[in-house]
């Protein structure tokens, strides 16, 4: 069951990566799936892959949020 969970979690990481182009929100479950794909690192005893998965998590949760309020800054009225 390990082993299928840290295949969804790398799968879904590809799938939201590859839609990132098309809106923020992507971004956001790039995030999500990193952390998930830490999740399985550390469960399967590779800290070093949890360690670099939850770098790209805190990384693409900071993308987003920069996005999230450069799109919000855009679409609120002057």
């Amino acid at each position: 069951m390990l082993t299928v969970y840290g295949a969804i979690a790398v799968f879904l990481m590809m799938v939201f990566y590859a839609l990132e182009p098309r809106a923020v929100r992507f971004t956001f479950w790039f995030a999500m799936a990193c952390a998930m794909s830490s999740l399985y690192g550390w469960l399967a005893g590779t800290w070093p892959f949890g360690v670099v998965e939850a770098v790209w998590a805190v990384l693409a949760l900071r993308k987003w949020w920069l996005l999230h309020q450069d799109q919000a800054r855009l679409n609120s009225p002057h």
